[in-house]
């Protein structure tokens, strides 16, 4: 992880640590490619956490964007999450 990126993760970290009291309902948002297993390894990433996953299609088919609403333990679950779905080609955390 380059210096950047780990320097807005540790800004997101104490953010949310300021804004919450843990454990919180969080709301993820992405935008990924439209294919089958993009959104599979979305909705897999969240898999037995209880999320509420919401799915929807752009206009012209070539995106869809996935919501996810989810109970997380802390601030550093939430990073980690966002760092586990970076791996999903063309993925847009929003």
């Amino acid at each position: 992880m380059d210096k950047n990126t780990a320097e807005f993760y540790e800004r997101l970290k104490v953010e949310l640590d300021n804004s919450n009291t843990w454990p919180a309902e969080y709301l993820f948002k992405f935008i990924v490619p439209t294919s089958e297993d993009n959104v599979l390894k979305v909705e897999a990433a969240f898999d037995c956490m209880g999320a509420v996953i919401k799915t929807s299609k752009s206009s012209t088919g070539k995106f869809t964007s996935v919501s996810i609403d989810v109970v997380m333990k802390n601030a550093q679950e939430i990073v980690d999450k966002y760092l586990e779905v970076s791996t999903i080609k063309g993925i847009v955390s929003l």
